[in-house]
């Protein structure tokens, strides 16, 4: 298992830096290097979107019925062709098309290599491993953006085909290492064995219905939207747009303060780690809730004026570090919890309702917070303050439903169901000691 686990997080880790070679430049690339205007990249940026919304509520039984090897191959396939498109668009029916492959197929692989995380690992092991695949995630987008820096000339379309083609292909690598997993005799995958009260009309495995008849996994699906619609929805947005518009800090300076964010994570992420792993779940997704109004008050305190401008650089730049501690103790949270929700067999649709939860955050978060970060900036920094704390609010009410192993999985081990053969038996802790 730990072989696959770090074969599946190689491929990922290299997929993203490719990503990373091209995901700055989509915009520029369309409207100026292309010399398609403003429109059509904009048009671009919302196929790319769209098709992402499209698939994901569909690729989760594909996930189950035929397991995630197949469609994770089948996806970066698609990638590959689509970031190979856009390298050669000159024209936008090509762009849109290419746009459309790539959004599509980079959507499936979110939900195609969680489950094949989950199919590899169990309780003790699927923690440290969703972390280390953020971790590695996080490196190689910003390797890869600092490298496409370095290559990319707005001035000859050759630089950016030269782009667009090492992404395409890291996802052909990405498909080839996959390839190469020897993926345990697992049928269904790891779903939660432990029955919650109240939760056994959720139990069986189905579609939708099913799905949003356990209330446990509607709770979490709301609470991971709030957590991606106040952090990451509002990175490239709202939040920039606050800190030019009223913080008055430099075009460059958001750039630090990417980079601050992702420095935080490829430093923090395992100290982090070592210190969550053995928490409840529910108080760790709290206690971000906390933390990121701590950052929202300090990118309210770099748009107040006082100070000068250095004071107000310094703390936009801590904001975006503390979402990025914050987002250290989310990686080893959010996923694993999603695999012990679900019931056995139905682990690919519960991954893809996170998901797609997850694009409607980030397709919202712009939508609402770009607009009134450059209307209204005090209004927009006390309502995300606000927000941030119903994440602390939602996290806890939803501890009280989850399951003891659910919660706080490792003194427990989880039930694997293996193709035709009885679960084993799971390893209760003592209510008292947690």
């Amino acid at each position: 298992m730990a072989a696959a686990v770090r074969r599946i997080q190689t491929g990922s880790a290299l997929s993203a830096f490719g990503a990373g070679f091209t995901v700055p430049y989509l915009y520029v690339y369309v409207a100026q290097v292309r010399g398609l205007g403003a429109g059509a990249a904009g048009l671009v940026l919302a196929v790319f979107a769209l098709a992402a919304l499209v698939v994901l509520p569909f690729v989760g039984r594909a996930i189950d019925r035929r397991g995630p090897l197949p469609v994770l191959v089948g996806a970066a396939l698609m990638a590959a062709s689509g970031a190979a498109g856009l390298g050669f668009a000159n024209g936008v029916p090509l762009a849109l098309l290419s746009a459309s492959m790539l959004g599509a197929g980079t959507a499936v692989m979110q939900p195609a290599l969680a489950t094949l995380i989950v199919w590899c690992s169990d309780a003790e092991t699927r923690t440290r491993a969703f972390a280390t695949q953020f971790f590695l995630q996080n490196l190689g987008l910003g390797a890869g953006g600092l490298l496409g820096g370095q290559l990319v000339d707005v001035h000859r379309p050759g630089s950016f085909t030269l782009l667009f083609s090492f992404e395409s292909a890291m996802f052909l690598v990405l498909a080839g290492i996959v390839l190469s997993v020897r993926v345990p005799g697992i049928a269904a995958g790891a779903g939660s064995a432990e029955a919650v009260p109240g939760e056994s009309e959720g139990a069986a495995p189905g579609g939708v219905r099913a799905l949003l008849a356990h209330r446990a996994m509607v709770q979490f699906c709301a609470l991971a939207f709030a957590v991606f619609f106040v952090c990451y929805g509002q990175f490239e947005s709202g939040l920039s747009a606050y800190g030019v518009e009223a913080a008055g800090v430099s075009p460059s300076t958001l750039g630090v303060a990417l980079a601050a964010n992702t420095a935080m994570i490829v430093v923090a992420q395992f100290a982090v780690l070592r210190l969550v792993e053995r928490r409840r779940r529910s108080r760790v997704i709290a206690v971000v809730g906390l933390l990121w109004a701590v950052a929202w008050a300090a990118a309210g305190c770099a748009g107040l004026g006082h100070g000068g401008r250095a004071t107000a650089t310094g703390a936009f730049i801590t904001a975006y570090a503390l979402f990025g501690l914050g987002e250290t103790m989310l990686s080893p949270t959010l996923a694993p919890l999603v695999a012990d929700l679900a019931p056995a067999g139905t682990v690919g649709r519960y991954n893809s309702a996170f998901a797609l939860v997850k694009q409607l955050a980030l397709a919202a978060g712009p939508a609402v917070g770009g607009p009134m970060a450059a209307a209204a900036h005090t209004p927009y920094v006390l309502t995300f303050l606000a927000l941030s704390l119903g994440v602390t609010v939602l996290a806890l009410r939803l501890g009280r439903r989850l399951a003891p192993a659910q919660d706080l999985p490792l003194p427990a081990r989880s039930r694997v169901v293996a193709a035709g053969g009885p679960a084993a038996e799971r390893i209760t802790p003592d209510p008292a000691g947690a």
